[in-house]
C-alpha cells in the first residue's frame, strides 16, 4: 500500500529528503533572516544590472538612474512577497525570487531612445498583461511538461547560469588574476566545509558565511571602494507614475516577444522550484506564479522600474541550503524593498567583488542542473528522448556560450532565443510535441 502525505508526495520519499523546512514551515526568526540575506546576495547583481545598463545607454541623470534602481530592488521585493505569501490567486505561494529581466534590455533601450521613459514604463505595463491573460491557460497545458521537458530545463538553467558564475570569478578589470580566483576558492571552500561538517545555523547558512567571508577578505585586500557608500542618499520616497504612462502599440509590440519568453522563464522556474523543494507538481500554484510575474510587471511600470521575471539562480540555494519555506523568502521581499527606500544598504552590497559572488554562484547553479539530473530517474532514455535532450541541451548551452551565432537574424529572434535556458525550453517542448511516443501526463492539482 503506498503511503501519501496531505499533498500527495510518497512518505518515504519525503523521509529521505534532505529539505529540512518545507515550503510552509517557518524556520527561527534569526536563521530565516540570514537565509533571506542569501537570496538577497545572490539576486542582488541581476537586480541591479538592468536599470544600470538601460540607464547607460539612455544617458539618464544620476537623479533618474538613482531613482530607477531604487524602484527596481522596491518592486523586485513586492513581487517576491506577493509569489510567497500569494494574494487570493496572484502568486503561487512558492520560495521564488522576483526581479528585472535581461530579456528586455534591447527592446526596453530601442522603446525609451523613442518614446522616452514614459513610453518604457507604459510598454512596461500595458505589456504585463501578455502574462496575466497567460496564467489562466497553465493548466491546459501541462501536458507539455513530462519529465523529459522539465528536466531538460532544469539542467539548462543550470548549466547556462554556470559561464555567468565563470565571469563573476574572473572579475571586471584584468581577468581572472589570481587574487580573483584566491577569493573565489575561498568563499567555495568555506561553503563546501560548512555544507558538510556544520550543524543547524551553520549548515543551512553556508552561502551567507562563506560570502561574509569573501567579503571580509576582499576589504582586507583592498578590492573594495566605500565611497559610493558615503555618496549614496538615505532616503527615496517611492513616487508612482513618477514618469508617466504612455501607451504605444509599435512599442507594446515590441515587448510581446519578451513577454512571452519571461513565462516561459518563469514556468520553468515554478517546476524547478517544485523539484527542488521535493513537492508535487500543481498547476494551480504555476498558473499563479505567472499571474504574480505579470502583476510585479505591472506595478514595476507603476512605480517606475523594468518587466520581472523569477530568478533562477537563487533556487539553487534550496537543495544546498535544505531550507524551502517560503516565508523565508518573503522575508528577502521585505529586505529588497527597504534596500529600495534605503539607497545606503543596496549601496553596500553593490560594492561586493564579483569574485565573492562568482565562488557561491558556481555551486548554486550546479547544484541547479543536479536537480535536474535528479528529474532524469523518470525517463525513459529511448531514441525518442534521448533526441529531445540532445538538441534541445545542445542549442541552449550553444546559445548560451556563442550568442553571437544569433547576430544576422531579426532583433525580435534574437530577444526569444538569447537565452540559453529559453531556446532549450522551446526546442525541448515543440520535440516533446511533435515526435510521436508522446506520454500523456495526468492532471494534478
Amino acid at each position: 500500500m503506498e503511503h501519501l502525505t496531505t499533498d500527495g508526495v510518497d512518505k518515504k520519499s519525503r523521509e529521505e529528503s534532505e529539505i529540512k523546512y518545507r515550503v510552509d514551515d517557518k524556520p527561527p526568526l534569526a536563521l530565516s533572516i540570514a537565509l533571506a540575506i542569501q537570496h538577497i546576495l545572490a539576486a542582488f547583481t541581476g537586480i541591479v544590472a538592468v536599470p544600470l545598463i538601460v540607464g547607460n545607454a539612455l544617458g539618464l541623470t544620476a537623479e533618474q538612474n538613482t531613482y530607477i534602481i531604487s524602484m527596481t530592488l522596491f518592486v523586485s521585493g513586492i513581487a517576491t512577497i506577493i509569489q510567497a505569501v500569494g494574494i487570493g490567486p496572484v502568486g503561487g505561494k512558492i520560495p521564488m525570487v522576483m526581479g528585472t529581466d535581461f530579456t528586455f534590455v534591447g527592446p526596453g533601450i530601442a522603446v525609451a531612445s523613442t518614446l522616452g521613459l514614459p513610453g518604457y514604463f507604459g510598454a512596461t505595463f500595458f505589456g504585463s498583461f501578455i502574462e496575466i491573460i497567460l496564467s489562466r491557460f497553465i493548466k491546459k497545458l501541462r501536458n507539455i511538461f513530462p519529465p523529459i521537458v522539465t528536466g531538460t530545463v532544469i539542467v539548462s538553467i543550470g548549466l547556462t547560469m554556470i559561464p555567468v558564475a565563470i565571469d563573476w570569478i574572473g572579475g571586471y578589470g584584468e581577468y581572472g588574476i589570481l587574487k580573483n580566483l584566491f577569493l573565489a576558492a575561498t568563499v567555495m571552500i568555506v561553503i563546501i566545509l560548512l555544507n558538510q561538517f556544520g550543524k543547524g545555523f551553520f549548515s543551512s547558512a553556508a552561502v551567507l558565511i562563506g560570502i561574509i567571508v569573501g567579503y571580509i577578505l576582499a576589504a582586507f585586500m583592498n578590492m573594495i571602494d566605500f565611497s559610493s557608500v558615503f555618496e549614496a542618499g538615505y532616503f527615496v520616497m517611492p513616487q508612482p507614475l513618477k514618469y508617466g504612462l504612455k501607451f504605444d502599440l509599435p512599442a507594446l509590440l515590441a515587448f510581446v516577444p519578451a513577454y512571452l519568453v519571461t513565462t516561459v522563464e518563469t514556468i520553468g522556474g515554478g517546476l524547478l522550484i517544485f523539484k527542488a523543494c521535493d513537492e508535487k507538481y500543481s498547476s494551480k500554484k504555476l498558473s499563479g506564479s505567472v499571474l504574480g510575474d505579470g502583476v510585479g510587471s505591472m506595478l514595476a511600470g507603476i512605480f517606475g522600474a523594468g518587466p520581472n521575471t523569477s530568478f533562477s539562480q537563487n533556487i539553487g540555494i534550496i537543495p544546498l541550503t535544505g531550507v524551502a519555506s517560503r516565508y523565508v523568502v518573503a522575508i528577502a521581499g521585505g529586505i529588497l524593498m527597504l534596500m529600495g527606500v534605503f539607497p545606503k544598504l543596496a549601496a553596500l552590497v553593490n560594492i561586493m567583488p564579483s569574485p565573492v559572488l562568482g565562488g557561491a554562484g558556481v555551486i548554486m547553479f550546479g547544484m541547479i542542473a543536479v536537480g535536474g539530473i535528479k528529474n532524469f530517474q523518470e525517463v525513459d532514455f529511448n531514441k525518442r528522448n534521448s533526441l529531445i535532450l540532445a538538441i534541445s541541451l545542445g542549442l541552449g548551452l550553444g546559445v548560451a556560450v556563442k550568442p553571437e551565432i544569433l547576430s544576422h537574424l531579426p532583433e525580435t529572434v534574437q530577444i526569444i532565443f538569447r537565452s540559453g535556458m529559453t531556446t532549450a525550453t522551446i526546442f525541448a517542448i515543440a520535440l516533446n510535441l511533435i515526435l510521436p511516443g508522446r506520454e500523456i501526463q495526468e492532471e494534478t492539482e
